[in-house]
């Protein structure tokens, strides 16, 4: 069942981008809204304050003065006006009574009379300034304080400040296009981030997305190609090995099948044929013997074959429980060697053992490791000259022991030696010696040392044979 790839409307970039706009969006109606609001609400506490000090020293000199008669009106409002044209304002003396005595936004003569309608100083409550259009004498809302002018304990009349609020609005509007100004250099930023992430990040993400789906789909050959000294470059790198050893996976896989087929279908092949032969009479009956025992041979081959891949199953499996226990590694390489005595005898082969003590124990799976010798013995005397002898050798280094099965047989060719360890695998130089073998023996070794965390090594030359050396861990009270 194929799987939908995800829509490039999905993709990361796109969602990106489209953070971007909705970061740009927003952004945008923030500065236009909420800190407009915020500036005009400063400025105007601002600007507040400034005329509220300024009217409470114009209260406490010139007007003082005026009302002490120490000065003329005239005087006065020339001086308020000079202040006037400095604080961008209206200032206005008001009597209690809402008669207008100065006002440096209009002229009024000596004797004319102005009174603003509902004057009430108390209107600012507990503030210091008010909003509003003072009283309907503006036609537009101004910024209005009001300072007291005292005098023998009484008020006498008041200073007044006004400043249009559109002119405070207009100062807010330049703080605001400073404050788009850097709102789009961060924008830009941004998009240079954003840039860089694409060819950074998402370009990369998008290779080894194409990759995968190629791997999924099968085609293993497909190169991932991210030049990166960074995590993505390495999961790249890492895709692409995964990759290689799925293929190579498939490639044993596909050989494995190939041998087993082959295997099996060989002596299957033999059995029947020889079978056939004796039903149709093919093979008078004094040769009946011969052609059984050639039947029970190629049987015999096909068990082994079976048990051979039932321990690699088994070996290969998660979980595989170990037996590890103390023993005499020397007991059990004589016992070994005693088991193939009779072979031994046919090729007139002898078999060497080298200790340097009569017993030296390990800790490991003694079944597990009398099948390694096994192996390893049997193999030994496969590929052995006959007369020949096959040489076994144990030494102590440090906590290890290492246990050599050498042998001068024909050995094995140098581009074969990283191989023998595969399943199946027969090197050409051994296969006219080794018919009646299974190819799995040194596998099956390899995994149960594998097993046991050990190593094993090879040293071979053509026509000189070869050297087996496994190690084992010494038993703990030994190394005590």
């Amino acid at each position: 069942m194929n799987k939908k790839h995800t829509p490039y409307n999905r993709t990361i970039f796109l969602k990106f981008l489209l953070a971007y706009g909705l970061f740009a969006v927003f952004g945008f109606l923030a500065t236009g809204t909420f800190i407009r609001s915020l500036l005009i609400t400063n400025l105007r506490t601002e600007q507040g304050e400034r005329l509220y000090a300024f009217a409470t020293q114009i209260a406490d000199t010139y007007a003082s003065d005026l009302y002490d008669s120490r000065t003329s009106i005239e005087t006065v409002r020339q001086q308020l006006s000079v202040l006037a044209r400095y604080l961008e304002a209206d200032v206005r003396i008001i009597n209690p009574s809402g008669r207008l005595v100065i006002d440096t936004g209009q002229p009024l003569a000596s004797d004319e009379e102005v009174y603003i309608e509902g004057f009430d100083p108390t209107v600012r409550g507990q503030g210091y300034y008010t909003v509003d259009r003072f009283f309907s004498s503006y036609g537009e809302d101004v910024l209005s304080v009001f300072a007291p002018i005292t005098k023998d304990y009484s008020v006498r009349a008041y200073v007044t400040a006004h400043m249009p609020m559109e002119r405070i609005a207009r100062r807010a509007e330049t703080f605001l296009n400073v404050c788009y100004i850097l709102l789009i250099v961060m924008l830009l930023l941004s998009l240079i981030i954003l840039i860089f992430f694409a060819e950074m990040v998402y370009i990369p993400i998008r290779r080894i997305t194409e990759a995968t789906e190629q791997y999924a789909a099968g085609n293993m050959d497909y190169k991932c190609s991210v030049e990166s000294d960074d995590e993505i470059g390495y999961l790249a790198a890492t895709l692409s090995y995964m990759a290689g050893e799925i293929a190579r996976g498939e490639d044993t896989q596909r050989k494995f099948i190939a041998n087993v087929s082959h295997d099996f279908r060989s002596p299957l092949t033999s059995i029947r044929g020889y079978l056939t032969a004796i039903e149709d009479g093919t093979v008078p009956p004094e040769q009946y013997d011969k052609v059984l025992r050639i039947v029970i041979d190629e049987t015999d081959r096909l068990s082994k074959l079976t048990n051979g891949l039932l321990t690699l199953n088994n070996l290969n499996s998660e979980g595989i429980t170990l037996d590890i226990r103390d023993f005499d590694i020397h007991g059990v390489i004589r016992a070994t060697v005693a088991s193939f005595g009779e072979t031994c005898r046919q090729k007139k082969i002898t078999v060497d053992l080298v200790f340097t003590e009569e017993e030296l124990y390990v800790s490991a799976d003694v079944e597990r490791i009398r099948q390694v010798l096994y192996n390893l013995v049997d193999n030994a005397i496969k590929f052995s000259h006959e007369g020949t002898p096959i040489r076994i050798e144990t030494t102590l280094q440090g906590n290890k022991v290492l246990v050599s099965v050498k042998d001068t047989g024909v050995g094995i060719p140098k581009e074969d030696l990283k191989q023998i360890f595969e399943r199946f695998y027969k090197s050409d130089h051994s296969r006219g010696k080794d018919k009646r073998g299974t190819g799995l023996g040194l596998s099956i070794v390899k995994e149960i040392l594998k097993a046991h965390g050990e190593n094993i090594d090879v040293i071979s030359t053509v026509g000189a044979g070869s050297e087996f050396v496994f190690t084992l861990p010494q038993a703990s009270d030994m190394t005590e």
